[in-house]
């Protein structure tokens, strides 16, 4: 065909002669051959192998390997039982029985009623007689929730006024009593300090009637003050005023000062001069 190529020759897809996959027959190819191993060379031994030997034989113990050198095999017999970690009672001890036994109230088993016994007493007119002169039995006070409603006991209902009629009812405790002659005895004490005090730095109490008289003064000062400041004109356009309503305002603000201070404390002390 045209454009094939010649047998015995192989050729690519581009047109090119393609490499031989096989060799050439030849009769030197059909002797058998022997196999050669590779050779391997020796293996490397360090020269240190048996220091190191050594020294690993010097340091190594039981606890350093992978868990104890012996381990006892555990027994068959001691396999887990039932409430075997249970905490476990003290064995109880056998009670002492006592020789004679109490004695009974109640009848024995061989005992035997005594027989024969009769009385004359005639029951019937010993309890007329005990109902006849015996006194009527007090009816037990209750009351009712409502007209046709159920009863109940007025002792434990809270509605008698049993407490009331008490012997030490409205009488005043002996811890009470007992408290408040404490405080008195301290705040007397407090006073005969304070009082004491003051005598040794020389300080004066003034009586009550100095300090109504002081009160009544510092008022009437103060409305003299207040109707001053009243009296200012309107319109404060010179220094002259201004220096003067601010005179009165502090005046002011002073004596409601002091005011305040006396009405507060009802003691007052005073340095002698």
């Amino acid at each position: 065909m045209f454009g094939s190529p010649p047998p015995g020759r192989r050729f690519s897809m581009s047109g090119r002669r393609a490499n031989k996959p096989y060799a050439e027959e030849s009769i030197s190819n059909l002797l058998p051959r022997l196999e050669e191993k590779p050779v391997k060379p020796p293996r490397y031994i360090s020269i240190y192998r048996q220091s190191v030997k050594c020294e690993a034989e010097k340091n190594k113990a039981q606890w350093k390997t992978m868990g104890p050198a012996k381990v006892a095999v555990p027994s068959p017999k001691n396999f887990l039982q039932k409430h075997s970690k249970e905490p476990k009672l003290p064995a109880r001890k056998k009670e002492q029985v006592p020789e004679k036994l109490p004695e009974l109230s109640v009848p024995r088993r061989t005992d035997r009623p005594v027989m024969g016994i009769q009385s004359k007493k005639n029951f019937i007119n010993t309890n007329a007689v005990a109902v006849i002169k015996g006194l009527p039995k007090k009816p037990q006070p209750i009351y009712v929730d409502r007209r046709q409603g159920d009863k109940y006991l007025l002792e434990t209902s809270g509605l008698l006024p049993k407490y009331i009629k008490k012997k030490d009812y409205g009488v005043i405790p002996k811890y009470v009593t007992q408290r408040n002659e404490e405080r008195e005895r301290a705040q007397k004490e407090y006073e005969t300090s304070i009082l004491e005090n003051l005598r040794k730095k020389a300080m004066k109490r003034i009586t009550d009637e100095e300090r109504e008289t002081l009160l009544k003064g510092l008022k009437k000062k103060w409305e003299e003050v207040h109707s001053e400041f009243q009296s200012l004109p309107v319109q404060v356009d010179t220094i002259p005023k201004k220096m003067n309503k601010e005179k009165l305002e502090i005046q002011m603000k002073q004596l409601e000062h002091d005011i305040d201070a006396i009405e507060k404390h009802k003691v007052i002390y005073i340095a002698n001069e």
